[in-house]
């Protein structure tokens, strides 16, 4: 497995340069093994999962579900906040910021992007949560897609350019992911759900970011700095494919000959990036002991 290590090590510095010693021994980031091996275990979660489930009854873990969606919500908050401060004490530059040009509040921009990568490792729960409670139809190529190589991606971020013009991206997203995930944790109490309203709007909200993103990568293309190019290329490139899935999945699931293919599924809490559907019962129990509801018509 060090052999495996080293030669990726120098694989890595071969393609990429030498990584960012600023986050050397930091927790998971000295080498990519252990990021590889929890993707692998993910995609298999997501691959036996549901042949697991098959022949068994569904759970419905709403009290889980509620501590779940308000632990991400506030780890969203601290991270859209602490970025915005860091980025304002450090004066960086919409247009194009280096890696290595702000002193102390680099820093706090690199410590607040672990917990981003971090969360991204938490997130994976999403995916679980559909599986336990058979919501496989959830489980689409976006999901998924999107869950393993968020991760992945900002391994290497945090390794080479975890700073600088990487914040832009994570911050419209912690954003996000405030509204998405205090609506999942919203919607986990019954008597809220008549009053949610802004599910579509969420994902709207989710296409403006990746559009926002595209432009403010390219203004480092057109006017560059210190911070290299071939990520804000990879960057574009990563945006537009997400651009195409969520537009795709806008379209399904709101258009009206693309809402009539959920027709029959349970509706109340689907999204684009995480789709998280939220559980009926006070504690994690079988789903048949839940009494059946009406389905809402969002």
């Amino acid at each position: 497995m060090e052999h495996f290590d080293a030669s990726l090590s120098s694989y890595f510095r071969a393609w990429l340069g030498p990584r960012d010693t600023r986050v050397k021994g930091w927790f998971l980031l000295d080498n990519y093994i252990p990021t590889l091996v929890c993707s692998i275990i993910y995609l298999l979660i997501v691959w036996l999962g549901p042949k697991y489930m098959k022949n068994k009854q569904p759970f419905s873990c709403r009290g889980i579900l509620v501590v779940y969606n308000l632990g991400l919500t506030l780890l969203s908050l601290y991270m859209f906040v602490e970025l915005v401060a860091g980025v304002w004490e450090g004066r960086y530059n919409f247009f194009c910021q280096g890696t290595r040009s702000a002193g102390d509040s680099d820093m706090k921009i690199i410590h607040v992007l672990w917990w981003y990568y971090f969360s991204k490792l938490i997130e994976f729960m999403d995916t679980f949560f559909f599986i336990l409670r058979k919501n496989n139809y959830q489980i689409t190529v976006l999901h998924v897609y999107h869950h393993a190589s968020m991760f992945n991606i900002w391994w290497f971020v945090m390794n080479w350019v975890p700073c600088g013009h990487s914040y832009f991206g994570a911050t419209l997203n912690s954003f996000i992911h405030v509204l998405m995930y205090s609506y999942y944790g919203l919607s986990s109490v019954p008597s809220m759900r008549p009053y949610l309203w802004w599910k579509k709007y969420i994902t709207q909200g989710q296409l403006v970011q990746f559009v926002l993103t595209i432009v403010q990568t390219t203004c480092g293309v057109i006017w560059p700095c210190s911070f290299p190019l071939g990520w804000l290329y990879f960057q574009i490139g990563y945006m537009v494919s997400l651009i195409v899935l969520f537009t795709n999945f806008y379209n399904e699931t709101y258009n009206k000959k693309g809402a009539s293919r959920w027709k029959g599924q349970p509706k109340d809490h689907q999204n684009g990036s995480v789709a998280a559907v939220n559980g009926h019962a006070n504690s994690c129990s079988l789903e048949n002991s839940v009494k059946p509801r009406k389905q809402r018509k969002d």
